[in-house]
């Protein structure tokens, strides 16, 4: 039995963990916790997902009971100050948190010399599927077709592109061999000018209540392929990264991605 704990649990992905931790086998809730003078605090976190009294009032602290692994989709300075204590008390964590810079990827890379870390701007099975494929495709189009990365999601999401569309980006540019920071296009307005082969653009929409839309289309003469992935509810994330809990146990330190928990880095 995997004992987890979930940061942020009064947010939407907090309650799709809170929820997906009481429902999985396997699987307990040990420990949930929001900043401190959140509404949420003091509450049961069965109730407030609406399955029922689970026995685990939510904390305005990380300290608490014991637990095994920490799931963590919050901001990124919150997870930097919960990866910090769990590096200091020797807990796993699995970050789902988007947005880091190169700093604070810099701070997660050196504490996973000293626990395991789960790390990946997306946790659904479909969406790493679809990151394997994409290197399929480019690989086999080479400089061939024009690659474009579009997004879509709820207009409370702060940043953009979104973590999984930079994925699908670098994913794209690893397997051609190009830079992303100097071939990646991500504002086009006024007389751009002709297309470049070898950019690869970004496009970003911000509306309503989308959970998330990301496409990658590879545009040759005759001929176009699309790999689309479209979520649909928040469960699938939650779902990924209590598969990441279960799977870091085995793994003391280091860093790993949802390739490595879904065995294709193998």
């Amino acid at each position: 039995m995997i004992r987890v704990a979930v940061a942020g649990a009064a947010g939407r992905m907090g309650h799709a963990l809170l929820t997906a931790s009481l429902a999985t086998d396997g699987v307990t809730l040990s420990h949930a916790f929001e900043h401190p003078g959140s509404d949420a605090v003091g509450q049961d976190a069965g109730e407030i997902v609406g399955v029922g009294r689970a026995g685990v009032e939510i904390s305005d602290a990380i300290a608490g009971p014991e637990f095994d692994v920490l799931i963590d989709f919050t901001t990124p300075s919150a997870s930097l100050n919960n990866l910090a204590w769990c590096r200091e008390t020797g807990h796993r964590i699995v970050i789902g948190t988007t947005g880091f810079d190169a700093q604070q990827k810099e701070a997660i890379a050196q504490a996973a010399g000293d626990i395991g870390i789960v790390l990946a701007p997306n946790m659904s099975i479909g969406v790493n599927v679809c990151f394997k494929l994409l290197q399929v495709a480019a690989t086999a189009f080479g400089d061939e077709v024009d690659i474009e990365v579009l997004e879509a999601h709820h207009r409370n999401k702060v940043d953009a592109p979104s973590g999984t569309a930079l994925r699908m980006g670098e994913v794209v540019a690893k397997a051609l061999d190009r830079d992303l920071d100097s071939e990646g296009v991500f504002v086009r307005h006024g007389h751009t000018g002709a297309r470049e082969r070898k950019s690869i653009g970004f496009a970003t929409v911000r509306a309503g209540d989308i959970v998330g839309e990301h496409s990658v289309l590879f545009a040759g003469t005759g001929e176009r392929v699309e790999i689309t992935h479209k979520a649909s509810s928040r469960a699938i994330y939650a779902a990924g990264a209590l598969r990441a809990a279960c799977w870091l146990i085995g793994k003391s330190v280091g860093l790993f991605d949802m390739q490595d928990v879904l065995g294709f880095n193998n």
